[in-house]
């Protein structure tokens, strides 16, 4: 970058806001970081942008989603979004000079893979966050509290980036819920009971959750192929070393709690999966499926395109059986070809075929 507008600075946020055309001129390429904080600078950048239409002279960053959800959004043709998140465990490995495991899958192939990670070690990459600072810089303790203390700041202070709260501490006790149910399709009632408040307050509070980066829905698959299908989405939040901050874990005290264990997991794999997609051309769309009667359930569905289909199921077990299997081949049967691949990622070390058309992976893969 040729020049830094940084207006999370208050002298550099007063210079933009009295004027931001003028701010913009200068060397190019500039970077605007945290946007949301003078939202008048994308005005001011539609009005360069169309004077003078050539790629790559803005950079334009922020921490909250601010004013994107506009109709009067100034992007439009002008902005191409890339949402990042946080670290990968590829990238912690260093393994993004290859193409990906998960690239192979969504194209049909299925590459084997062995691992000497464990359910244990899993935990411990999940709850050290994608966080660079948490993860690279701290361990033990020091990260936890670093982890917790972004919370606090979250709930505390960055609300007041998309319209604050008048009760930080109850949001703070749905920000629990969320976490202790995150990987779930949980109903309002038990969120809102939960944290004590008004069905309103919750619905301002998701979004604003939302709009800060810290949960993200996934939404539920449909198709006119199958019937009776749950259509409310699963929360997650973004990170699973937010969920260690928000509720204090440790890596004992998830690995003595099937249930936490096994969201903790679906977290951390979904977060993976979700960053991958995010970098590539035209980013698959990824859904969660659910029958109404709870017979069959499927933790990832990924559309490639139109037609094509890849279905991933995440269980928290080294040693998975042809029964852990039983919703991605009924999947299978469902819808066809249009299934490029089935796979159950399990904690176990080797890859081998679990039922006709599935396979089962260990999680380790998206970075091998």
């Amino acid at each position: 970058m040729q020049r830094q507008l940084r207006l999370a600075n208050p002298a550099v946020r007063t210079a933009v806001q009295a004027d931001p055309v003028t701010a913009l001129v200068g060397p190019e390429p500039v970077l605007v970081d945290e946007w949301q904080l003078v939202p008048d600078v994308l005005s001011a950048i539609k009005e360069e942008v169309d004077a003078r239409p050539r790629r790559g002279r803005f950079v334009v960053t922020g921490s909250a989603r601010g004013e994107l959800d506009s109709p009067m959004w100034p992007g439009t043709g002008r902005l191409v979004p890339m949402r990042m998140y946080g670290l990968t465990e590829r990238e912690i490995e260093r393994r993004v000079d290859r193409s990906s495991w998960l690239a192979s899958v969504l194209s049909g192939e299925v590459v084997p893979a062995d691992t000497d990670d464990t359910l244990r070690t899993y935990v411990e990459r999940a709850l050290a966050s994608g966080f660079p600072e948490a993860r690279l810089q701290l361990a033990g303790n020091a990260r936890l509290r670093w982890l917790s203390a972004y919370v606090e700041q979250v709930v505390m202070r960055d609300v007041d980036l998309v319209g604050g709260v008048k009760d930080p501490f109850r949001l703070r006790r749905y920000l629990e819920a969320l976490a202790l149910n995150t990987a779930g399709v949980v109903d309002d009632v038990t969120l809102i009971q939960a944290a004590g408040v008004a069905k309103e307050t919750a619905r301002r509070f998701e979004r604003l959750l939302t709009n800060l980066y810290v949960i993200e829905p996934l939404p539920a698959w449909t198709s006119n192929r199958l019937k009776r299908l749950v259509l409310a989405p699963k929360r997650f939040l973004v990170d699973t070393g937010l969920v260690a901050g928000v509720l204090g874990l440790t890596t004992e005290e998830v690995m003595l709690d099937g249930n936490l264990l096994g969201r903790i997991l679906e977290t951390f794999v979904v977060g993976q999966v979700r960053a991958e997609l995010a970098l590539m051309a035209a980013p698959p769309r990824m859904h969660h499926l659910r029958t109404e009667s709870g017979r069959h359930e499927i933790d990832l569905v990924i559309e490639i395109g139109a037609r094509r289909l890849v279905a991933i199921e995440i269980k928290a077990t080294s040693a998975p059986s042809a029964n852990d299997a039983r919703h991605l081949v009924w999947f299978r049967e469902q819808m066809g070809a249009s299934v490029r691949a089935a796979v159950l990622l399990h904690t176990g070390p080797t890859t081998f075929p679990i039922a006709d058309g599935v396979w089962a992976v260990p999680i380790a893969a998206l970075w091998s």
